[in-house]
């Protein structure tokens, strides 16, 4: 039962992005894509060939790899509602969360090393962004740590119980909409980041895969899904009832579906920010996670 955590993770990652997907269709008027066409993506991108830049250095061909290794990782970490991670200790969640660093640092390596100023601008504003969502998640952790007096991630979440949401229902909605911000940011969704523009002065992520392709693509968008699967996941555990009764996995797999159609519901109802905006954007994802755990401190 121990791994049954990291095996629904790797497993049903690429149906959250599919939820998010069809949604969109749904509320734009078309069908969309089947749920398994995520699935089906993989597959024929397995088939291809790769191509690779003549100034690469041999990054831009380890970066997915590594990229992907590093989310595996973080699966081992994320509690799934009522189902504990693998691993659990006390600060672990700052091992997760400079995991999730590592493997963006790895993509911008990857990105410098293809030689190409689109990549090396993407890039540059994925370092920036992801250094003002920081912040926010480390006092959106701070916060569920003061309220459930724990440093373990698992604890932190499967911990909270009907009397916090009673007493501590304002701190525990402003860590929500702080996590749900840095949650759109770690996978560059509006309005952060469009996914589906190919216009490359207004990329974040996709303009630093533009030179992947085949099985390293495929392994770039599995781990889309994968940190999507996460981030969702940590939202969603919040709202699950404490304790690690196997009844409230249907809640919890309701609440991951309800974080895409949420997702596809912002990115079907509005533009992309400007760049100039996004920096404010975060830092009120901050300033919503510090007010949280102020709050902590009075109550």
């Amino acid at each position: 039962m121990r791994f049954v955590t990291i095996a629904v993770s790797l497993l049903f990652s690429p149906l959250l992005l599919s939820v998010i997907n069809r949604s969109k269709g749904f509320l734009a008027g078309r069908q969309g894509a089947p749920l398994l066409q995520p699935y089906f993506d993989f597959a024929r991108l397995l088939q291809k060939g790769v191509v690779y830049s003549d100034l690469s250095a041999g990054l831009v061909q380890l970066a997915p790899v590594c990229n992907l290794a590093v989310l595996i990782f973080c699966t081992l970490l994320v509690p799934l509602g009522p189902l504990p991670s693998l691993i659990h200790f006390q600060g672990d969640f700052i091992l997760f969360a400079y995991l999730m660093g590592l493997g963006r640092f790895v993509t911008m390596l990857g990105a410098l090393d293809t030689g190409s100023s689109f990549e090396g601008m993407g890039a540059s504003r994925e370092a920036f962004f992801s250094a003002l969502a920081e912040p926010a998640f480390f006092l959106a952790m701070a916060g569920l740590s003061k309220m459930t007096g724990s440093l373990s991630l698992t604890d932190m979440l499967q911990n909270i119980s009907t009397e916090h949401w009673l007493y501590g229902a304002p701190s525990l909605l402003l860590i929500l909409v702080a996590l749900f911000l840095v949650f759109l940011a770690e996978n560059a969704r509006i309005p952060i980041d469009d996914p589906t523009t190919h216009l490359e002065l207004t990329m974040i992520h996709e303009v630093m895969i533009l030179d992947h392709s085949g099985p390293d693509l495929a392994m770039i968008e599995y781990g889309v899904a994968l940190k999507i699967w996460l981030m969702a996941a940590i939202c969603a555990s919040i709202l699950v009832p404490s304790g690690t009764n196997p009844l409230w996995l249907p809640l919890f797999f309701f609440l991951m579906i309800t974080v895409g159609v949420l997702v596809a519901l912002i990115e079907s109802s509005m533009a992309r920010l400007r760049l100039i905006r996004v920096p404010q954007l975060l830092i009120g994802a901050g300033v919503f996670a510090g007010l949280a755990l102020f709050l902590e401190f009075v109550q």
